[in-house]
């Protein structure tokens, strides 16, 4: 994965917004960070959701990602398989990977940021590479991810976890798989099969 030079590395901010969605941008703070394709919501639920308080408007957005509307793009497994590669392919470098999981429609990351990468910059690096590369791939072209991104900052461990299990059993809990380890776009299905001797330990 080529690195993004294009971005301009902001000091974190505390609380921040470019006039759409609020963010929180912290150096050691643990986030669960959703972005979706760019025709996955409806602009009427957008509207709603920017008027929504913060604490609901995640799992607001999650019932209608989950219904699938758009193209599910990320249903093709070659580019499920670039948004992952992307994932994974700065973990301990500029954020630490705790869990993910690529849907059809979005994409779930539990991160803990790291100093001098502010979690705009990671996720613009991101949605960048993957959305060229996909493009390329698939021999299309036009926008593939949304603008803004979903963010909510974890307080504590037991939050961690309950982010966690809550991603990884999404595709079993939207009815595209039987068990979590059947899903291969998730940190379940890695760790699962580096349990079994199968890939490569996850880094942390």
């Amino acid at each position: 994965m080529a690195d993004d030079t294009n971005i301009k590395l902001d000091p974190h901010a505390g609380w921040r917004s470019r006039g759409y969605l609020p963010h929180y941008d912290a150096s050691e703070t643990v986030q669960h960070v959703v972005f979706r394709l760019a025709d996955s919501l409806p602009a009427e639920v957008m509207r709603r959701l920017e008027k929504a308080p913060k604490r609901v408007r995640l799992e607001t957005a999650e019932a209608t990602l989950d219904s699938g509307i758009g193209s599910r793009l990320l249903a093709e497994p070659h580019a499920a398989d670039i948004v992952q590669a992307a994932l994974l392919h700065f973990d301990a470098e500029r954020y630490r990977l705790l869990a993910w999981c690529v849907m059809p429609t979005h994409v779930h990351v539990v991160v803990e940021q790291m100093t001098d990468w502010p979690l705009a910059a990671v996720v613009h690096s991101w949605k960048s590479f993957t959305a060229h590369s996909i493009n390329r791939r698939m021999r299309r072209s036009g926008a593939v991810w949304a603008r803004e991104y979903f963010d909510r900052m974890m307080r504590d461990d037991r939050q961690v976890e309950a982010a966690r299990f809550y991603i990884e059993n999404n595709p079993v809990s939207a009815n595209l798989c039987a068990a979590i380890a059947d899903w291969p776009w998730s940190s379940a299905c890695r760790r699962l099969k580096q349990d079994a001797g199968e890939t490569p330990a996850l880094r942390s």
